[in-house]
């Protein structure tokens, strides 16, 4: 029997944060929030140079903001090695200021690592995927130092699952999470 002590301590796990930018943070958010492990979720806004930028200055404007997620997950079920391993499995890492047919900066490859070790995991996660020959074209995924997060608007948060018959959601988003469901499926909620 469990007792009530017992279930608080099972709430205090101690988590650790991840920042990645790949593409449409609506693609992202749809793939991270089925990883087990994952304790939190939110779409954003990440490495550029003004204080909370909204969704039309980060369109309209030079922000230097990429858009992306930052999650918090309990390294006891997920390490940061598969999280980046599952970012990179999920979005096409070969384009640069782009992902499909969103283009611009703002939809750039990027890890914003929160730590050294974070950093390094990257390094060698793209040294790994290059000498594997896993993609055709060169992985142009920056990996940079995080500075700040600043969270998206509310309906631009939990996008796909709110929208699941819109089109860009059926044409963009879900052969993203299928990609998630066939090589990662071990990592799923």
């Amino acid at each position: 029997m469990t007792t009530k002590s017992q279930n608080n301590k099972k709430t205090n796990i101690n988590t650790k944060t991840a920042t990645f930018a790949g593409g449409c943070f609506w693609c992202t958010e749809a793939v991270f929030k089925r990883v087990k492990g994952v304790t939190s979720l939110k779409s954003g806004y990440s490495g550029g140079t003004i204080e909370n930028p909204t969704y039309e200055e980060l369109h309209y404007s030079n922000t230097g903001h990429a858009e992306c997620i930052q999650l918090e997950f309990d390294p006891n079920i997920i390490s940061y090695e598969t999280l980046v391993e599952i970012f990179f499995g999920t979005h096409n890492p070969t384009q640069l200021n782009r992902q499909g047919n969103d283009v611009g900066e703002e939809y750039r490859s990027v890890i914003f690592y929160h730590d050294e070790e974070q950093k390094k995991t990257a390094e060698t996660v793209v040294s790994r995927l290059t000498e594997e020959g896993i993609y055709d074209d060169p992985i142009v995924t920056a990996i940079e130092p995080f500075k700040s997060f600043y969270p998206e608007e509310s309906e631009h948060q939990d996008f796909y699952d709110s929208n699941p018959n819109q089109l860009y959601c059926r044409f963009v988003i879900d052969p993203k999470v299928a990609k998630l469901r066939k090589k990662f499926s071990k990592y799923l909620k």
